[in-house]
């Protein structure tokens, strides 16, 4: 691999499963993954054998069994032996991982997937293993009361409302149902019938958080002219970097995301200026609000045209998929700059933020 390309790296195809409530296949993502393989390969085509290097995002607390991420190797193929590592996070920190492999040139191409059957336990309760095990997590708190705590906190600050919030949820509906829905997207878009719902866990509605959802996502990375020969028009990664908050929910302030601001600085760098459109990992209505302004998104940015998380939100897949979206309208030619962004532990605790752009 020649140098001037060293650094030049590119999503080149994006592919997931379908958004569903629940799957009734193993909880190692076998059936979800070998689909979304095959239509990596057809769309560029390609062998399992042509990836150098794979790295997969999953949680063996989320699947109930020790390296269920090794199973899931099964939907790769063991011969001939491959290159491969997993992280156990959202998938997008697998691809943060593959991005730094391509770019100190040991591969020059890398497939990157994450799935989550959160139908399989009771999610809420899971991700309360995301927390601290020695002072947090025996307390029991489950991610649903932790992000409200959030929400509480910047409603009683003044920094949004809760038509705010419900305004977010009718534009995710609107924009899901504009790609087609799904089997988790919700459909009412009306606002003030949003606001006339009950209370689930309040300040949330049913509409303000993120349905649960079984799925799977894959990316494929390429470097220079290896991207070019796959894909017409590659999503070049311009940017990406990541930072963590502290777990302790009370030495922070809630309604702000720093870790999200710092790893947008870093990724944008000095290059500035407005995005075509921002998928962000929001698993809760006021999250968005709190990242449009952590990110410094303007109104001219579309914020999450996918539906984003509101409509559906597979574990540990469902970060990948904000950069396979974002990568996907530029390579489809709807967007020339994007800014994708993934979050993982309780109230936005860690953030990853990538930049992509087409080039001519």
């Amino acid at each position: 691999m020649s140098d001037n390309n060293a650094t030049d790296i590119a999503v080149v195809g994006f592919a997931h499963a379908p958004h569903v409530p629940e799957t009734f296949g193993t909880t190692n993502g076998v059936e979800m993954l070998a689909p979304c393989f095959h239509e990596l390969y057809d769309k560029l085509g390609i062998k399992q054998t042509d990836i150098d290097f794979w790295c997969s995002g999953s949680s063996d607390y989320l699947a109930g069994r020790a390296f269920s991420f090794i199973s899931a190797i099964d939907a790769i193929g063991a011969v001939p032996p491959i290159n491969e590592s997993h992280v156990e996070m959202d998938a997008a920190w697998a691809l943060y991982e593959a991005w730094v492999k391509l770019r100190s040139g040991q591969a020059e191409t890398a497939l990157v997937y994450g799935f989550g059957k959160a139908s399989a336990g009771v999610l809420r309760q899971v991700l309360t293993l995301q927390t601290d095990p020695y002072l947090v997590a025996p307390l029991g708190p489950d991610s649903v009361s932790m992000a409200g705590l959030q929400a509480r906190a910047g409603l009683d600050a003044g920094r949004w409302t809760e038509r705010d919030m419900a305004e977010v949820a009718a534009r995710s509906a609107a924009n899901a149902a504009a790609r087609g829905g799904s089997a988790t997207a919700r459909t009412e878009s009306d606002i003030e019938k949003l606001l006339a719902a009950e209370y689930v866990a309040d300040p949330f509605r049913a509409h303000d958080i993120a349905p649960i959802t079984d799925g799977a996502a894959a990316i494929v990375l390429a470097v220079g002219d290896r991207a070019r020969e796959l894909c017409e028009r590659p999503a070049w990664l311009t940017g990406i970097a990541h930072y963590i908050d502290t777990p302790i929910l009370g030495a922070r302030d809630l309604t702000v995301s720093q870790s999200a601001e710092r790893a947008a600085k870093a990724a944008i760098g000095s290059n500035t200026g407005d995005f075509d459109l921002a998928e962000l990992h929001a698993q809760f209505s006021h999250e968005e609000l709190i990242l449009a302004q952590a990110l410094g998104l303007n109104g001219s940015t579309r914020i999450n045209s996918s539906g984003g998380p509101l409509s559906g939100n597979p574990m540990f897949a469902a970060g990948l998929e904000r950069i396979g979206f974002a990568a996907t309208e530029i390579i489809n030619g709807t967007a020339n700059r994007a800014l994708a962004h993934a979050s993982s532990g309780p109230a936005l605790q860690q953030n990853l933020v990538a930049t992509l752009e087409a080039r001519s």
